[in-house]
């Protein structure tokens, strides 16, 4: 897969994008945990809601684009948005059961690791990371453990539920690098219509083939998971991909970490779930390796769009000779 382009620099628009996409999918954890439905129901739900909320206006605004992208050049970009989906699928049909065969707190710490593997992805695209970015994923990831109270599983159940997890990480960080492809020349709404759509078609599939009830939820279910439609789907997801054109798929995946924190705050202000002593030492090691991140990613690009200073040349000024052009 080819590295994306060069990006437009940061402004006030991304910033508030990212800050919204942030308390957005922050809560969807409270929500699913309030929801009384199958977690991977719930994923099936919040694809569809979404692009049947998203599909009127894209086939009406972009009819032209999605033309587009079912001929000649612009089939790649749609094979990244198709991918995108099939990425986005794979991280919700892996990550969810492994909460169920190991704890949530390994799952939701081993999921997090999706910095590292979005590094990994840069790396094999041509684009290595400075050590700074590096070490800030370091810290993030280990604060993002340290919040979640990690613990070690021995059992076949608990290794097998630890695998999904990191499979579930890996998956997550190919759609975003799939998305920061196919953002480089794809609206948004276009994007994640496709993506949304293959994604809901692809976990009703699964839905189906497992035995997962889809139907009969309380109206106080039905309310969550619109909540989580309007709100971790379109308002999270979404602008998190409207600002992977401006921003590295890395550091996007650095920031969504930033869930975690915000989770716990909305569980505390909604559940009553008070988070623990060690937990608060964790979102301040993550909110830390967030910085180093991000300030030391901005630092590192704006020394590499430096122009190079050219050599002085060292032959006095009454040797040289005259310019005669």
């Amino acid at each position: 897969m080819p590295p994306p382009s060069p990006r437009p620099s940061v402004d006030p628009l991304t910033t508030g994008a990212v800050g919204l996409a942030v308390v957005a999918v922050s809560s969807s954890a409270p929500l699913i945990a309030y929801a009384a439905a199958p977690a991977l129901a719930i994923a099936f739900w919040r694809n569809l809601l979404a692009v049947a909320v998203l599909s009127p206006f894209a086939l009406v605004r972009r009819r032209a684009e999605f033309r587009r992208l079912t001929v000649g050049a612009g089939r790649r970009e749609g094979l990244f948005c198709v991918l995108s989906g099939v990425a986005l699928a794979g991280h919700f049909a892996t990550w969810v059961p492994s909460a169920q065969l190991t704890s949530v707190a390994t799952s939701t710490a081993l999921v997090a690791t999706q910095p590292v593997w979005q590094g990994l992805i840069a790396r094999a695209q041509g684009r290595p990371l400075p050590r700074v970015v590096w070490t800030g994923i370091a810290v993030a990831v280990g604060g993002a453990a340290v919040a979640t109270g990690v613990d070690v599983g021995v059992s076949g159940r608990a290794v097998l539920g630890d695998v999904l997890a990191l499979i579930g990480a890996m998956f997550a960080a190919v759609y975003t690098a799939f998305g920061e492809r196919a953002r480089v020349s794809i609206s948004t709404t276009t994007y994640t219509t496709i993506c949304y759509g293959i994604c809901a078609l692809i976990l009703l599939a699964l839905c189906l083939v497992g035995g997962v009830r889809l139907t009969g939820f309380d109206g106080r279910t039905w309310l969550a998971i619109l909540a989580l439609v309007a709100g971790a789907q379109l308002l999270g997801h979404s602008m998190f991909n409207y600002v992977l054109r401006k921003i590295p798929a890395t550091t996007v995946s650095v920031l969504i970490l930033l869930e975690a924190p915000g989770a716990a705050v909305l569980g505390w202000a909604w559940l009553g779930q008070v988070p623990r002593p060690y937990a608060l030492l964790g979102m301040a090691m993550l909110l830390a390796g967030v910085a180093v991140v991000v300030l030391g990613g901005a630092r590192a690009g704006r020394r590499a769009a430096e122009p190079t200073a050219l050599p002085a040349d060292p032959t006095p000024l009454s040797d040289r000779s005259p310019d005669t052009t």
